[in-house]
């Protein structure tokens, strides 16, 4: 005798031999259903995946970490360098021109106070907002920072090799 015939789901042309055994079932974060060893490895995959996107995390904040104490070190040290040269504008100038550079500074300086109060995290969520409020903007610095700091590297890289031109042969 043959088989009473079941309708088949819409879009279905036939049935297909094993599809209906089912073996050891897991159920994945997106809803589905994979079966054995394959669920056990996806598994793994994402368990490694967050490790390793922890472990870049992690890294990620040490070096901003380090970063921000170089930038307020630096910004310390030009601050310093701004008030200086105030003193000597002053003498060969005049005290509103050595005002002027003062005030530079002063903001200068407010900002670095800003920056060294402020934890890293906090720096990383304030340039997410930034980015997603105006994109165009982050975009366009972040390319002439990058201009800015080839062009620097350049500069670096010509002298070296200019000042192996200019010496003196031996």
């Amino acid at each position: 005798m043959a088989a009473a015939e079941t309708p088949l789901p819409e879009g279905t042309d036939h049935i297909i031999n094993g599809a209906s055994e089912t073996g050891e079932e897991t159920t994945t974060s997106t809803g589905g259903s994979t079966t054995g060893e394959a669920g056990a490895t996806r598994g793994a995959f994402f368990e490694r995946f967050d490790e390793v996107k922890t472990q870049g995390y992690d890294r990620a904040r040490e070096y901003a970490l380090l970063s921000k104490d170089k930038t307020t070190g630096a910004l310390d040290e030009f601050i310093r360098l701004i008030n200086d040269a105030a003193g000597q504008v002053d003498a060969k100038v005049g005290s509103q021109y050595g005002d002027y550079a003062r005030r530079a500074a002063d903001g200068i300086a407010s900002f670095n106070d800003a920056l060294k109060g402020k934890d890293v995290d906090d720096l990383f969520h304030e340039a997410r907002d930034m980015v997603a409020k105006a994109p165009a903007v982050a975009v366009g610095t972040a390319a002439a920072l990058g201009f800015i700091i080839a062009r620097l590297a350049r500069a670096g890289v010509d002298t070296g090799s200019t000042s192996d031109k200019d010496a003196p042969s031996a």
